[in-house]
């Protein structure tokens, strides 16, 4: 029993050996093969998500660009490492990368829609609420940018804001040029006839609209006795509000909030 117990052991170590002997064989090919210079990337091909067209990103410029920091072939080539670079050029907002056999990458980009300009120090704010760095005369010539302000973070909610304010404001065919949000999460929006409207923080999830729906019930009488003279309306008064123009500043008894 002892002998044939020994037997059937010694058996499965040998087939145990010939089986990683086996592996690393095919290991070996399979390295050799993936070597071959048959599989080096010799295309990156471009495109716009969704079939978009690139308005600020020139495919060439950027593959040739991207070619030298990309390492590795169509089987070594660290994907998210290709992903990292392509999203570092100005314009990118996102990268999605795939290989298409046998020696080819294709690369999807999709651009930032540009909104506005945020903060002071040349940075661009998206439609879709991200900060930016590109060239603002190119942004310029997409859209007339707005300015927007607000503490680290904050950048969707004012994105977000800013579509409330342009709905709640439409019935006097306004909409916001500007709009700020303070430190003290206080909110400043200037309108598209210049008028600054001070709305302050919100108390609730209805404090601002009920401002705006106040001062848009009002507006039409401030604006038939002052016309084109208001400059600035602060509405962080409970029932009522102070307003400055040309020649002109009329405050509420009642305390801000």
């Amino acid at each position: 029993t002892r002998k044939e117990s020994s037997a059937a052991s010694d058996v499965y170590k040998r087939q145990a050996l010939f089986g990683l002997v086996a592996l690393a064989l095919v290991s070996c090919c399979l390295w050799w093969i993936a070597q071959r210079p048959y599989f080096t990337l010799k295309v990156i091909r471009i495109e716009g998500a969704e079939q978009a067209q690139l308005r600020h990103i020139n495919p060439l410029t950027v593959r040739s660009a991207a070619l030298a920091r990309i390492k590795g072939n169509f089987f070594t080539a660290n994907l998210d490492t290709v992903r990292q670079t392509f999203e570092s050029v100005p314009w990118v907002r996102k990268a999605t990368v795939r290989r298409d056999w046998p020696n080819q990458l294709t690369v999807t980009l999709e651009e930032h829609t540009p909104l506005g300009t945020w903060g002071e120090d040349g940075r661009l704010l998206s439609t879709k609420g991200d900060v930016f760095t590109a060239n603002l005369a190119e942004a310029e010539e997409d859209a007339n940018l707005l300015a927007f302000n607000g503490p680290v973070g904050s950048e969707k909610e004012v994105v977000a804001r800013l579509n409330d304010l342009n709905e709640w404001f439409a019935p006097l065919n306004l909409s916001a040029e500007a709009l700020s949000l303070s430190g003290r999460y206080a909110w400043t929006v200037k309108l598209s006839n210049g008028v600054t409207v001070e709305l302050g923080r919100e108390k609730s999830s209805t404090t601002l609209k009920e401002r705006v729906d106040r001062l848009v019930g009002i507006y039409p009488q401030l604006l038939a006795r002052l016309q084109d003279r208001i400059e600035s309306i602060d509405m962080r008064y409970p029932n009522g509000l102070a307003l400055k123009a040309q020649g002109l500043k009329v405050g509420s008894d009642s305390k801000k909030k």
